[in-house]
């Protein structure tokens, strides 16, 4: 396997049902051409529910095929994130039922990066205060981290596995 243009990073799915585990093993295994059992925990943050955890090594792009793979079950919560690579920023995608599917580039600490076009589109677009304060917080994902939140600190301490695609 030629590791060339490849990346990684990780895959957070933060609660599930029990019925539905299964598929999102199928989705990553399908996306990462390569086939997947992932170690899933009870979440403590939603009774009933399972959470896992799995490090990914693939071809750059492939956190957003995840992402797209992930979101066909709306009851999920998740996050992929894809670390840079030669040429592309990361990426951070998140989910949450209600709020949907939440996309942003990151820089090598992680942080959200927000780009000079996307700043003047909102200061152009906008002009009280609160407006931009709203849209910046949209565009940093706020509502994603503050639904997500609780079930990140729940994971704390879960097992993570690695994957890597084949192929």
């Amino acid at each position: 396997m030629s590791t060339r243009g490849n990346t990684r990073g990780v895959v957070y799915v933060h609660s599930s049902p029990s019925a539905v585990c299964p598929h999102v093993e199928w989705a990553i295994s399908g996306t990462l051409g390569a086939r997947v059992e992932l170690k899933w925990t009870a979440q403590p943050a939603s009774p009933g529910q399972l959470r896992a955890e799995c490090g990914w090594r693939a071809p750059a792009g492939s956190g957003g095929k995840l992402a797209a793979a992930l979101k066909a079950w709306p009851m999920l919560r998740f996050e992929v994130t894809e670390e840079p690579s030669a040429g592309l920023d990361g990426e951070r995608f998140c989910f949450a039922p209600g709020l949907g599917l939440w996309h942003g580039r990151t820089s090598a600490n992680g942080d959200i990066v927000v780009g000079e076009d996307q700043l003047r589109a909102l200061v152009s677009m906008t002009r009280g205060g609160e407006s931009l304060a709203h849209k910046l917080d949209e565009l940093l994902a706020a509502s994603w981290d503050e639904a997500l939140e609780p079930y990140r600190h729940a994971g704390d301490g879960a097992p993570v596995t690695w994957l890597h695609q084949v192929g």
